[in-house]
């Protein structure tokens, strides 16, 4: 513990600050900014170690622009994982998380990130293509569909099949427990995670986790024997990286970041995608904008750069993801010498935690926060430590690109194909999904009719 004084914070038993975080975590962040500020500490956790939640523009640019020596997330900082495993981009610090960075960062950018357009455009119709006209349905389960079929054919790279088929059974029964509250408690406490036969929670998520790693190996086995140099799926692309000592990864670190994109990539955009479609239907000025701005794209109306660059497209993407963002925090941070914050001394040890749920409700930056206004985004621009739902520093989320490019094409091609609207008029509220926010019940939905791409020009031309 911090020899210098801390920032205030609640003054309840760590037990009651860990039940009140895991159960009602937006409440309890709110309460505690309104009472203590930006800059305030918690204690929920393990072993109770007293985490800073900070909001403050300037203490996060601080945050994210300090030397990695001094201030770094990674396993010491609580950021692993038991799924994702030790070589995970989320678990490593300093060099090694350097080294591991620059082998993933050009599979997920620039002209490689476009080559998947098609392959995204074609899986979100194959999946939307089985809505019935009048059916009610769950939103969130066909952008799960369409984000886990983006993911096992676009990263791994795998075709229809039985390995595709058992991977995505095993990879939804371990992505959606059926009592995600005590998956939460268990990642949150490690003394928890007892062995005490296949039908106990952590016995049944650690077969399932055996189970995945056998096929992820398999693949990788495969492609190594087969070494088709044709393949320009996400996975392939890692396997021919070289780092600067011409060494490639090894087959346990393949397997611990394709974990991480697979995590990473997996929920967070199915969630956003959900809730994108939420806003957009309950506000019909949003989607009648939305849909002027699609059918203006013409014959462009299928070029992928051209849908990316769509200002109210982007700026609807980035008020869903402002107002409920997927992740409520930053990865945390571990203070490795003292340092000065935001006029705060930290010693060593010190957890500095980036809210981005907060962030996102400043008043200040954001007036009305609690309403979806994507036109706030067109008037002005948002700093890196304003707005961050992707994180910020050395450990914004790599995928960041590639997720807007999926969520961007997802919704274009969904909203110039169908006709929909929310099945009834009650609000829908985030829900703690494990250490994510999830739309609750999943965004209900109705279609009612498919769409054609002429159609607003022929309504217009018959007025």
């Amino acid at each position: 513990m911090s020899s210098l004084k801390l920032p205030n914070g609640p003054q309840t038993h760590p037990w009651v600050q860990t039940y009140q975080w895991l159960t009602n975590p937006l409440e309890y962040m709110e309460a505690c900014a309104k009472r203590y500020g930006d800059i305030f500490t918690v204690r929920i956790g393990p072993v109770f170690t007293p985490q800073v939640f900070i909001s403050n523009p300037q203490a996060i640019q601080q945050i994210f622009t300090t030397d990695p020596k001094h201030l770094d997330s990674g396993t010491a900082a609580g950021s692993g994982s038991p799924l994702l495993g030790p070589n995970s981009l989320l678990s490593l610090e300093g060099k090694p998380h350097q080294r591991q960075r620059k082998l993933l960062t050009p599979p997920l950018h620039g002209e490689r990130m476009q080559a998947y357009s098609d392959l995204i455009c074609e899986i979100t119709k194959q999946v939307t293509n089985e809505w019935l006209v009048g059916e009610t349905f769950t939103v969130l389960s066909s952008m799960q569909e369409i984000s886990f079929q983006v993911i096992l054919k676009a990263v791994f790279g795998l075709k229809d099949g039985l390995r595709y088929e058992k991977l995505k059974e095993i990879l939804i029964a371990i992505l959606n427990p059926k009592r995600p509250l005590l998956r939460a408690i268990f990642l949150l406490f490690p003394l928890l995670r007892q062995d005490l036969g296949p039908r106990s929670p952590w016995g049944n998520y650690l077969r399932l986790r055996q189970e995945m790693d056998d096929l992820i190996y398999a693949e990788i086995q495969e492609r190594r024997s087969l070494a088709d140099q044709s393949r320009s799926d996400i996975l392939s692309l890692m396997m021919a990286a070289r780092d600067e000592a011409g060494e490639p990864m090894t087959d346990l670190e393949l397997r611990d970041e394709l974990m991480t994109l697979l995590i990473a990539g997996h929920e967070t955009t199915a969630s956003s995608l959900a809730w994108a479609l939420y806003w957009i239907h309950h506000q019909p000025e949003v989607r009648e904008k939305l849909l002027q701005e699609l059918d203006s794209l013409g014959d462009n109306n299928k070029d992928p750069n051209a849908i990316f660059r769509l200002p109210y497209l982007n700026a609807v993407c980035s008020e869903t993801m402002r107002l409920y963002p997927v992740a409520m925090l930053g990865l945390n941070r571990l203070v490795k010498s003292p340092l000065e914050i935001a006029g705060y001394k930290f010693d060593s040890g010190t957890i500095l935690v980036p809210c981005i749920y907060l962030s996102h409700h400043r008043e200040d930056l954001y007036p009305n926060s609690k309403q979806f206004q994507p036109d706030r985004f067109l008037e002005r621009q948002f700093t890196p430590s304003e707005y961050l739902p992707f994180g910020g520093g050395n450990r914004r989320c790599i995928g960041m690109a590639f997720a807007l490019f999926e969520m961007k094409l997802v919704l274009a091609t969904v909203l110039s194909n169908w006709q929909m609207k929310l099945a009834d008029t009650q609000p829908v509220l985030p829900v703690r999904k494990s250490f994510l926010l999830a739309p609750g019940g999943g965004v209900a939905m109705v279609v009612t009719g498919k769409r054609q791409q002429n159609q607003r020009l022929l309504e217009t031309n018959s007025v």
